[in-house]
């Protein structure tokens, strides 16, 4: 019997089931998921649909009758207890046993919790799926305080959102600078700018030790006895790949379900895809694990491949993106190590974009309302790693050529 149990809703559970059916697979699909919701968008949950610029129905990546038009089951509200690898069952929590041929993992990833006294008041919020979202909307208004536990992305674009609605903002960041761990101390100071210009107070180095409050949330007490005032708070510090499942099945798992270049785990018949693996990437000749949209998409078509016998391996430069007030980021790249730096254009503007190299070669590009740039230099990235051109530094720097002229 054919089948595929898809465990897990989100970006990479549909694109897999997307591209097996455009890929011509004939057999049985099921889709379980744990919240309550078709599949949906989660970039915009921090930006468009906290700020009330977006409606929830246009979250949803497929409109209801695509899932039966397309024959698969779904099973929302649904947890999996286990799965038995030799039996080839997935056991649901509510009793039932599902059989398949192949299972496909795209269990996602975690907001990491903020372990410390008070992390239980109520107005204290995580950012991760469209119920957070509508349990904080009502808190955002005009006048009221916001305290971001973390300077990453996610809390920086919440925080945006919140200085535009006129509330009073903290940012606390651990760390020296925002952006610590995945951008460059440039891209962090052009950020520390935008949000000051903004009115947002933001604190590095900072060390919290609780939250405080008397039936809700009224502030965050700080190390030094001093307290920050909130009426909600929004936690940011990084995210966990939800690896349990795979664990438990006796899959191999090192900070991400470990998979090869089709998406298929230590076990033949199931594979994984999106935020929860670590995967091979042959361009930047190392294997990472990856949270972004773009990676959930790939990988759920290079899964659906090997499943429908045609396989298409997954090898691309990784980008991201964010927007925070009129200003969109656009990032291709993920370099370890960088021996040179090009700027193009002022950084001391909203306008301009870095270019980062590893040796002669091209490994990264920071756009900042730039997209011409990103978009070629992503490409560019691509020729220089696989050796096809050399990425020319005074090029990239001369804003009297086009970004397409660089591919010529």
């Amino acid at each position: 019997m054919m089948s595929v149990v898809v465990i897990g809703a989100g970006q990479a559970g549909l694109q897999t089931i997307m591209s097996l059916r455009q890929g011509g697979y004939e057999g049985d699909i099921t889709l379980i998921g744990d919240e309550a919701y078709l599949p949906y968008q989660r970039p915009p949950l921090s930006k468009a649909y906290l700020s009330g610029k977006m409606e929830r129905e246009r979250l949803f990546l497929k409109p209801d009758d695509f899932y039966s038009d397309n024959n698969v089951t779904l099973k929302l509200e649904t947890e999996v207890a286990s799965i038995d690898a030799a039996a080839k069952t997935v056991e649901l929590n509510n009793g039932e046993t599902l059989a398949y041929e192949h299972a496909v993992i795209a269990t996602g990833s975690r907001p990491r919790l903020l372990d410390v006294p008070g992390r239980d008041l109520p107005n204290i919020f995580d950012l991760r799926g469209m119920a957070d979202i509508d349990a904080m909307q009502p808190h955002f208004e005009s006048g009221k305080k916001l305290v971001v536990v973390g300077g990453g992305y996610i809390g920086l674009e919440a925080a945006a959102v919140a200085s535009d609605m006129g509330m009073q903002v903290h940012v606390l960041e651990a760390a020296s600078r925002l952006l610590a761990r995945v951008a460059e101390p440039e891209i962090s100071s052009f950020y520390t700018r935008l949000h000051k210009d903004h009115g947002v107070t933001l604190v590095t180095e900072s060390q919290m030790t609780g939250f405080v409050g008397d039936g809700a949330v009224s502030g965050v007490e700080m190390a030094d006895g001093s307290i920050i005032e909130a009426d909600i708070v929004i936690t940011g510090i990084g995210i966990l790949p939800n690896v349990e499942l795979a664990e438990a099945a006796g899959l191999q798992v090192d900070n991400g379900i470990i998979v090869n270049e089709l998406g298929q785990t230590s076990d033949a018949a199931i594979f994984a895809a999106g935020d929860c693996t670590l995967h091979p990437n042959d361009l930047l000749g190392r294997t990472m694990r990856l949270e972004s949209v773009p990676n959930a998409i790939e990988q759920g078509k290079a899964v659906a491949s090997a499943i429908c016998g045609a396989p298409k391996p997954y090898h691309q430069v990784p980008w991201f993106w964010s927007d925070q007030y009129d200003v969109k980021l656009q990032i291709a790249g993920v370099p370890i190590e960088i021996d040179n730096k090009v700027l193009r254009g002022d950084d001391a503007s909203n306008s301009f974009a870095w270019f980062y190299f590893t040796g002669d070669k091209l490994t990264g590009v920071t756009a900042i309302n730039r997209p011409a740039e990103f978009m070629a230099g992503r490409m560019l990235i691509e020729k220089s790693l696989k050796g096809e051109v050399t990425a020319d530094p005074a090029k990239l720097a001369d804003e009297d050529m086009k970004p397409k002229e660089w591919l010529a």
